[in-house]
């Protein structure tokens, strides 16, 4: 049997991390998806678990070489999802969870139809995802505009999603996206 992949994609703000947590915890033979990254390793970090460290030559050359199943160009830094690694997962019959931005998300869907199940989290409204930006207490005023702004593009790609959850109630909408989850996997 092969594997599932299971795609959260969600604009910052929306619980996205917290559910990701529960669900790993919860649903069972599900592991997240590691991803390559041309950012410095933190303190603590290691390679393989955390992200896959890559220079910038090397994760270029892996984009010319077609080694990704997405990638992305985030604040001066490369990431994105490899497709060998993925791959391997997947014939032993493992499941994986990827976080992705929603360009990423769809370009998987086309990837793996069938295979992949695309769940949206959305915030209860926009002014509510503000709110939530703003008591992190962890970022600018400018830094906080920018990702309302990817917010408001992210939140357009919504309805191209297999499921949309409103995190409006954290329980519920862990409740909700476990056992969507568990439908899915547990299909033929």
């Amino acid at each position: 049997m092969h594997g599932k992949l299971v795609v959260f994609a969600a604009p910052s703000g929306t619980g996205k991390s917290t559910i990701a947590k529960r669900v790993l915890e919860t649903v069972p033979n599900l592991s997240f998806s590691v991803s390559a990254t041309t950012r410095p390793k933190r303190s603590g970090e290691e390679n393989g678990r955390e992200y896959f460290f890559l220079s910038k030559a090397e994760f270029e050359q892996k984009i010319q070489h077609g080694d990704f199943i997405e990638y992305e160009l985030f604040f001066d830094n490369y990431y994105g999802t490899l497709k060998g690694a993925t791959d391997e997962i997947l014939r032993r019959g493992k499941h994986l969870l990827l976080d992705l931005d929603v360009k990423g998300a769809l370009n998987v869907k086309r990837l793996y139809d069938g295979r992949a199940l695309l769940l949206f989290i959305k915030p209860p409204s926009f002014e509510i995802l503000r709110e939530r930006l703003m008591n992190r207490k962890s970022e600018t005023a400018e830094a906080i505009q920018k990702r309302l702004e990817r917010a408001s593009y992210e939140l357009s790609f919504a309805e191209q999603f297999d499921k949309v959850v409103v995190n409006d109630d954290l329980e519920r909408a862990c409740s909700e996206v476990i056992s969507i989850i568990n439908q899915f996997i547990n299909a033929a």
